[in-house]
C-alpha cells in the first residue's frame, strides 16, 4: 500500500517541489495550504511574506500540474491565539519573540497533523531545509540540519517531539536552494523564481510596534533611555520599539554608538550600553524540548545557536532540577534576548532547545 502524505504548501518553490519529489517517490499526496487571515490582514500581507492570498493560487496551480488533490484549510482561530497573540504579549513583556517557531509548533506541526490523522493519512511533508533520520542506538528519531548550511532550519525546528518527527518528511533537506530552484524550472513550475518570504507574515512592512499597538487598541508611553547607572541619555518613544542589541534607530546623538542591553517595563525605561555590555556568559532556558536524549543526566559539551541568523557557539549544557536549561558558554555571547530560542547541536545533530528566560 502506498504511503500517503499531506504536503503542507505556502505557494513558495520550496513547498512546491517537495510536494513534487513526494510523488515521484511514489507516495500519494495531498496539498494544503492554512488560511490564517481575514479581511484586511490578509489583503495586507505583501509579496515578501510567506502567507500573502497570491501564495493559494500559486499553490493551487502546482498541485493542478502534479494532478494531486489540493485544499485550503481553516487555522484562523487557532493561528491569532497561539502565534499571533504570543507574539504581542511576549514584546509587551519586554521579551523578543519568534514567531516562526510558533507557527511550525503550534500550527503545522500540531494543526496540521491532527487533519493528517483525522484524514487518515501518514505524513506531514514540509519544505524546510532540515532531515529527519531514526538512530537505531538510541531508539530515538533525530533532528538534522539540511545540507545547504545557508538554508538549514532545524533551528525553527527545535519543538518537535519523537512522535512528530515519526510523521514528518522533509525532502529538501538533501538539497541544495540552486537544485530546488532549477528543479521548480524543469518542471515549469509558475514559482520557480519566487523570492523567499523574508517577513513575519502578519507584519508584512517590519513596523512590529504599529501593528501591536492596532492590535491591542493601545499606544505606549515614552519613557527614559537610560545607562546601567541610571543616568539618563534620552528619551524612547516606546518600549516596544526596541530589542535587545539594537543600535540603529533610536534617534539619538551620542558621541559614541549605544545598544539596547536591557527593558526595564516595569519603569518604562530601555537601558543602553557599551557593544561590551552586550556580551553575557550564560542563559537560562524554559520550555524545553529534547530530541537526542530524553533529559541532560549529565553537562554536555556542545554548540549553542541564540538566534536564527546567528552563528553557533561552543557551551556546556546541562539541565537542572526543574527542567530548566542552563547553558554556559565558553566565550562570552552578545545580544542574548528573552523570548528567543536557544537551541544545541553536536555537529549536525539538534540535541533539542528551549525559551531563552
Amino acid at each position: 500500500m502506498r504511503k500517503k502524505a499531506l504536503i503542507a504548501m505556502s505557494g513558495g518553490v520550496d513547498s512546491s517541489v517537495a510536494a513534487w519529489l513526494a510523488r515521484e517517490q511514489g507516495m500519494e499526496c495531498m496539498g494544503a495550504t492554512m488560511k490564517l487571515y481575514e479581511g484586511e490582514q490578509e489583503e495586507a500581507c505583501g509579496t515578501r511574506t510567506c502567507c500573502s492570498v497570491d501564495d493559494v493560487e500559486d499553490a493551487r496551480g502546482v498541485a493542478d500540474r502534479l494532478g494531486i488533490p489540493y485544499y485550503v484549510m481553516n487555522f484562523k482561530e487557532d493561528f491569532q491565539e497561539k502565534v499571533i497573540r504570543r507574539f504581542v504579549d511576549t514584546y509587551i513583556q519586554g521579551g523578543t519573540p519568534n514567531p516562526c517557531i510558533d507557527c511550525n509548533h503550534y500550527m503545522k506541526f500540531q494543526g496540521l497533523m491532527h487533519r493528517m490523522y483525522e484524514l487518515g493519512y501518514d505524513y506531514i511533508i514540509t519544505g524546510h531545509y532540515a532531515r529527519v533520520a531514526y538512530d537505531r542506538e538510541r531508539k530515538r528519531y533525530l533532528l538534522k540540519k539540511g545540507v545547504d548550511e545557508g538554508k538549514d532550519q532545524s533551528y525553527v525546528l527545535y519543538n518537535l517531539t519523537q512522535e512528530q518527527l515519526a510523521h514528518t518528511l522533509f525532502p529538501l533537506g538533501d538539497y541544495h536552494k540552486e537544485k530546488i530552484r532549477e528543479i521548480a524550472r524543469e518542471q515549469g513550475f509558475a514559482n520557480a523564481g519566487k523570492r523567499d518570504s523574508q517577513d513575519i507574515c502578519f507584519v508584512p512592512d517590519g513596523d512590529y510596534a504599529r501593528f501591536i499597538e492596532g492590535y491591542c487598541h493601545r499606544s505606549f508611553p515614552e519613557g527614559d533611555f537610560v545607562r546601567r547607572d541610571g543616568t539618563v541619555v534620552g528619551r524612547h518613544k516606546g518600549i516596544i520599539r526596541y530589542t535587545i542589541g539594537q543600535r540603529k534607530g533610536l534617534g539619538l546623538s551620542l558621541p559614541r554608538p549605544l545598544y539596547v542591553c536591557d527593558k526595564d517595563v516595569e519603569n518604562n525605561q530601555v537601558i543602553l550600553g557599551e557593544k561590551e555590555e552586550l556580551e553575557q556568559g550564560s542563559l537560562e532556558a524554559d520550555s524545553v524540548n529534547l530530541i537526542a536524549m530524553e533529559e541532560l543526566k549529565e553537562p554536555v559539551r556542545c554548540k549553542a545557536k541564540i538566534r536564527y541568523r546567528q552563528k553557533e557557539a561552543w557551551a556546556w549544557a546541562r539541565q537542572k532540577e526543574d527542567g530548566r536549561l542552563y547553558v554556559e558558554f565558553e566565550k562570552p555571547q552578545r545580544g542574548i534576548a528573552p523570548g528567543q530560542a536557544v537551541v544545541l547541536y553536536q555537529e549536525d545533530v539538534v540535541l533539542g532547545g528551549g525559551r531563552i528566560l
